[in-house]
């Protein structure tokens, strides 16, 4: 008999359902929510009410492009946390009645989690995998980590931002130069068509592996304002020297910290994840320092970097086969770390 997971995520704005069976995915349909771009971020109580429109129909679509009928599912799967609760409780509800309604088990998921084992998503039954243990940088919107993989259920974090995350740093930074929402994939954009060596931005001295971005976002500012003063129109004419500038600099923030820890580690395989894992110019950065080192580099396809719930899905699978159910009265929760 086949194991079959419905993952449901709905941690901020996409709301996505995804199917695996027997550790291969069948489906995994993303519903975005275009109404937040006009405010410059995401708007909580929007959010939630435009999963509670999208919940059904997108879980439907997922089970039927899975060719799996809802009776057949051996559990569910969602993202308890971390996120934003309102949202949170909406995909955590669903999950909830339909697991009481067809009398099978209900699994918590870890959005970080879900992040940081997407290199496990298979699609056929050949694609390869990390070897444990292994390292994840995890960057997205909301952190940065650098995470030691022992197993699905033994993650430890060397280290993690203490402020800002490298998408904040892309996103706030976006924002005051009149960039639409999301600023990051924009920046990506404008970055392959400047240089990168025009402008310079404050790096942290942080020690450990910690990170921290709030200094670097301060300096762009203050390049932005005492550039201004003396033309309006610096920033229309330098914006993807900036953009250039500004995304070097965070990669090199990033593996400043990312490359000791590899060595020290001494693991084989290293991974990215989260949505900043979409930046060209990360994941290329990243494919040459692991080609330096002699590791071997599992960058994510983009479709699996942004928050879906292939990933999702894939986490509960390892913790279906662990016997790792969880309880009806488990609310979600809205910050946490690895």
């Amino acid at each position: 008999m086949s194991d079959i997971i419905l993952g449901i995520e709905s941690s901020c704005d996409d709301t996505s359902a995804a199917v695996i069976k027997d550790g291969i995915l069948m489906s995994n349909v993303i519903a975005s929510q275009k109404v937040h771009e006009a405010y410059g971020g995401v708007v909580p109580e929007l959010a939630s009410r435009v999963h509670q429109q999208n919940i059904v129909p997108v879980v439907s679509e997922a089970l039927r492009q899975a060719g799996i009928d809802r009776h057949d599912l051996s559990a569910i799967a969602y993202t308890r946390g971390p996120g934003l609760l309102g949202s949170l409780h909406v995909g955590t509800s669903f999950a909830k009645g339909m697991a009481i309604g067809l009398n099978i088990p209900l699994i918590d998921v870890n959005h970080l989690h879900g992040h940081v084992l997407a290199h496990f998503i298979k699609e056929t039954e050949t694609d390869e995998t990390p070897e444990f243990p292994y390292l994840c940088l995890l960057i997205s919107g909301g952190n940065s980590q650098i995470v030691l993989v022992r197993s699905p259920f033994d993650m430890e974090i060397m280290g993690r931002t203490i402020d800002d995350a490298a998408g904040e740093a892309f996103d706030k930074c976006a924002k005051v130069m009149g960039l639409p929402y999301p600023g990051g994939p924009h920046i990506d954009r404008l970055a392959s068509e400047g240089d990168a060596s025009r402008f310079k931005f404050s790096k942290p001295h942080i020690p450990g592996y910690d990170y921290s971005f709030s200094g670097l976002k301060t300096s762009f500012l203050y390049t932005l304002r005492d550039s201004i003063k003396t033309d309006p129109d610096f920033v229309e004419k330098n914006k993807a020297d900036l953009c250039a500038s500004l995304q070097k600099t965070i990669i090199d923030i990033l593996l400043a910290k990312l490359k000791p820890a590899i060595i020290e580690s001494g693991v084989k395989d290293v991974a990215i994840g989260g949505g900043v894992s979409a930046n060209s110019g990360v994941r290329d950065a990243i494919a040459k320092l692991c080609d330096n080192l002699g590791t071997r580099a599992w960058i994510p396809a983009r479709k699996f970097t942004t928050d879906n719930a292939a990933m999702v899905a894939m986490a509960g699978y390892f913790k279906y086969k662990n016997k790792d159910f969880s309880d009806l009265g488990l609310p979600p929760f809205a910050r946490t770390s690895i």
